[in-house]
């Protein structure tokens, strides 16, 4: 089959619109080309690696010993607090054994048997802090730095700024967890009021479901060599239409762009979605086979190929949106049961988050790529019910690696109950400016004019984390 009969009859619908486009040339305003930083970048790509339904510091990488002598007394005696969804019980050390790893003597949980061996390539932030204890706005505030949606995500903010490596490539691509998407969906990696084209372009990692919705036609949609040119003519037609009657929309000709990127990923790439391509000893790392851990190690597999192949952004989620609590609960939102609910997460994140830094760090990437691991927020050091934690916005912990990161390391601190950052409270501000500060930007230079407003992903806030950073 030719190059050109491919693209008409995979692509379909839209995809034939972007067919028709990349015929005429029509680069859509797709994502420039790389782009020159503000200062020498010690990172060229990142993957941010998202928990959502609030990870439980305290149970896996906040030690706090003092818990551990109040359990089973009253966190709050005087009856004064309210949490999100209870009132406070008694306080609950950990429901897994501390331990210290590795030359930093950093404690860990017994929750994460892999990751704990990759504490000295990784920083930790102990005094993060949320403004909302709702999912979809704490969701929200993280990926774009507020709690209100229709701003842009940090994938977009960087794409903006840093261009694309590969332009047969999505610059910025989320690979949301099989079981869904998460909380607040996809204006989680949303371009807001930046042009379209900066938002996230999702790709399916699950083993039944093709990479790109819709990409392919149904079956018994044929369309004759004679009624090509004519099908090209008449949707050139119907863009340029639509075009002229929504100067300055871009989100029809995002829309047509990712669709010729996903085009050109399938000519092009195929080789990134096809882990037979990966040794055996590679995929017992990530435990690709794995009935339960599987999925999220191909996740993590996909991409390492994808920043392999110039992907400036990749947003790796591990859970989803929150629906019935008679079982396992398919994210981290452990109200009723958290021993059942870690459990059964802390597992797949740690096999398949370990071995994207090992990985990483054989094949010489760890240096130049930025992995950062978050979740919305916390959970309270008090137990909700008999065995669950209610939401913690006030103090929770997320972790960096690679990228120019400072291995061994931790900033800040939550209280002596996990309850409240006491040391240096840090916002995602503060996250994002270091982030982009690795990657050669300036958070207070990275600008768009929107509204009258010089917007920033940080806001008016935002400092780098100077300790994080090697050779700072």
């Amino acid at each position: 089959m030719s190059r050109r009969r491919f693209l008409l009859e995979s692509g379909g619908g839209l995809g034939a619109v972007a067919f028709a486009s990349m015929l005429a040339g029509d680069p859509l305003h797709a994502a420039d080309s790389t782009k020159t930083g503000h200062h020498p970048a010690t990172a060229k790509n990142v993957i941010q690696i998202f928990c959502p339904g609030g990870l439980s510091h305290v149970d896996t990488w906040d030690y706090r010993p003092v818990l551990e002598k109040r359990a089973g007394k009253p966190f709050d005696p005087d009856g004064k607090l309210t949490f999100f969804a209870s009132k406070p019980g008694n306080c609950q050390p950990s429901f897994w054994k501390f331990r210290q790893h590795g030359e930093c003597g950093k404690w860990m949980s017994d929750l994460f048997p892999h990751l704990s061996r990759c504490v000295d390539d990784m920083a930790f932030i102990h005094s993060m802090q949320s403004k909302s204890a709702l999912h979809g706005p704490a969701m929200f505030m993280m990926n774009s730095g507020f709690i209100r949606p229709g701003f842009p995500a940090m994938g977009s903010w960087v794409t903006y700024g840093l261009g694309s490596e590969n332009e047969n490539m999505p610059a910025f691509v989320v690979l949301p967890d099989p079981r869904g998407l998460p909380p607040g969906g996809v204006i989680n990696w949303g371009a807001g009021f930046l042009p379209a084209v900066h938002q996230g372009t999702v790709i399916e990692s699950a083993k039944d479901k093709p990479p790109i919705a819709d990409l392919f036609p149904s079956q018994g949609f044929p369309l004759s060599e004679a009624s090509e040119d004519d099908s090209r003519a008449f949707l050139q037609a119907m863009n340029r239409h639509h075009a002229e009657q929504r100067p300055g929309d871009s989100m029809l000709e995002a829309r047509i762009a990712s669709y010729e990127l996903a085009a050109k990923l399938q000519l092009s790439a195929p080789q990134v979605m096809d882990l037979s391509q990966e040794t055996q000893a590679t995929h017992q790392m990530y435990a690709t086979e794995h009935e339960e851990i599987g999925s999220f190690g191909r996740q993590c597999l996909l991409a390492r190929r994808m920043v392999e192949r110039g992907v400036r952004f990749v947003q790796v989620f591990c859970g989803a949106e929150n629906t019935t609590a008679e079982k396992i609960r398919p994210n981290w939102d452990s109200h009723e049961d958290l021993p059942r609910d870690h459990g059964y997460w802390g597992a797949i994140l740690d096999r398949g988050a370990s071995a994207l830094i090992t990985d990483l760090k054989q094949r010489g990437m760890l240096d130049s790529t930025l992995i950062i691991c978050t979740s919305e927020f916390g959970r309270q050091p008090a137990a909700q019910g008999g065995k669950g934690r209610d939401h913690n916005p006030g103090a929770f912990t997320s972790w960096m690696a690679g990228g120019g990161i400072q291995g061994g390391v931790s900033y800040g601190q939550s209280d002596e109950l996990g309850f409240q950052a006491l040391d240096h409270p840090t916002y995602c501000y503060d996250l994002h400016a270091t982030a982009l500060h690795a990657l050669g930007l300036d958070h207070e230079r990275l600008t768009y004019y929107q509204n009258g407003i010089m917007r920033r992903l940080t806001d008016v806030h935002g400092h780098v984390l100077a300790s994080l950073l090697k050779n700072s």
